[in-house]
């Protein structure tokens, strides 16, 4: 088929039928499309959208364009779980080794940060070691004998996806919800799951901070999902504050390692991570109520067999076989680290999510260039949840910074981004609603 008469059918507003769909990305794949001709496509289906049909279809050619994994020889369900992007969302690092621990094999490939969102990648590259494009055979054995293993995208894994997310990143469509629902779901489904949950997140934030937007945007992966033969939920959660107390790499590290360690109860973090292992497990068939999966997946972590998962995970992967017992032998930390007093007493009624993940990337925490090189060690840490009462000049969070004019600058950044009242405020609830 003539690609030009594909994106002119689009761009009019025609519906594609399955058949053009797997033509253009098939030339797309092979390197026949130029350019041009791929921001044309993208930019006529940001104006004029996609069907159902037609995201299922876009969906399963970009799948198609690579490899698709296989995991018959592994007896437990295969499932997996991917967030639209936030800051101090560090659930995956957690979540994979709790739902290993309770039966699931998790192959979880996972991203790097994208503008103001940190990405799981950074914060696993913080470990020493630690492998995050492993050949198929490793990663495989990883998944099998660990329960479950986070890696990078290859090249092999919809690679129709790779160059058509370029090409977006630099024509103003990144967010169509159509190309985000194919590029999330292609690379899942490519990676051979059967069950998947989402986290769409919502709030200042997020990608998504308009409710009926992310509302939108779940149900599209939803369906389509489910459509492509992936049983899928999602979850909307709130992401108008930082989710973990932590933002940065190293820092985030610190915060998983605490987590598993049982150090992180009764946070907003505790109750999305609990939540999506009661998700996945309930979906998967391995508990017959979340009730029972949210029971699983706590005796997991009390067990200390979550932090098993994760420990042999590391190791496997060419990480310190000891990170758990000895984080401070293996991470980083910043030279410099500075308390953020609070500007004036009274309630932490309100912040810039967006703005902080900023300020990691002024610290050098994250990328402005794709070819950036990241600083590890920076960020922030104790953040304080807002609802807290704090006093004038009490620390609302610690900076980590490689230098003391840097540190300077990011501790007035961060004082500046939360509001500070004389009430309490009324808090969001983390979990917003199930798709």
């Amino acid at each position: 088929m003539i690609p030009q008469e594909i994106i002119r059918r689009k761009r009019d507003g025609g519906e594609l039928d399955a058949a053009e769909i797997r033509s253009f990305i098939d030339a797309l794949a092979a390197g026949r499309l130029s350019e041009s001709q791929i921001g044309a496509f993208a930019m006529a289906v940001w104006f004029k959208g996609m069907s159902r049909a037609e995201i299922v279809a876009l969906t399963l050619a970009m799948a198609d364009s690579g490899d698709r994994l296989q995991w018959a020889d592994i007896d437990r369900p295969i499932a997996d779980k991917h967030s639209t992007g936030g800051v101090g969302d560090n659930v995956s690092l957690m979540l994979a080794p709790i739902a290993a621990a309770c039966g699931l094999a998790v192959p979880m490939i996972s991203g790097r940060g994208l503008g103001h969102t940190g990405g799981t990648l950074d914060k696993l590259e913080s470990i020493p070691g630690y492998m995050i494009t492993p050949d198929a055979d490793l990663f495989h054995r990883v998944v099998k004998q660990a329960g479950c293993a986070i890696i990078g995208q290859t090249g092999a894994l919809a690679p129709a996806d790779g160059r058509l997310y370029a090409v977006r990143d630099v024509t103003a469509t990144v967010d169509s919800i159509p190309l985000i629902t194919a590029s999330i779901l292609s690379k899942k489904l490519a990676a051979g799951l059967q069950t998947l949950v989402l986290d769409v997140k919502l709030g200042n934030g997020a990608f998504m901070a308009d409710r009926d937007q992310a509302e939108i945007l779940a149900r599209s992966l939803v369906e389509v999902a489910n459509g492509a033969g992936v049983k899928t939920s999602a979850l909307i959660t709130d992401m108008n504050e930082p989710l973990a107390d932590s933002a940065g790499s190293a820092v985030e590290m610190r915060n998983c390692l605490d987590f598993l360690a049982g150090r992180k109860g009764n946070t907003r973090l505790e109750t999305v991570v609990l939540a999506f292992a009661a998700e996945m497990l309930e979906k998967s068939g391995i508990a017959a109520s979340p009730e029972e999966g949210e029971a699983m997946a706590r005796r997991a972590l009390s067990s200390g067999k979550a932090a098993e998962v994760f420990a042999r995970m590391v190791s496997m992967l060419g990480g310190p076989a000891d990170l758990i017992e000895n984080p401070d032998k293996y991470l980083a930390r910043a030279p410099v680290e500075k308390p953020v007093p609070a500007a004036r007493s009274g309630w932490l009624a309100a912040c810039d999510a967006r703005g902080i993940g900023v300020s990691v990337i002024d610290l050098g925490g994250g990328r402005r260039h794709p070819a950036d090189r990241i600083d590890h060690r920076v960020g922030f840490s104790e953040l304080l949840p807002l609802g807290t009462r704090v006093n004038a000049g009490e620390p609302i969070a610690l900076v980590h910074a490689a230098d003391e004019a840097s540190a300077e600058k990011a501790a007035a950044a961060l004082a500046a981004h939360y509001r500070i009242t004389e009430d309490a405020p009324a808090l969001n609830p983390v979990i917003a609603g199930l798709v």
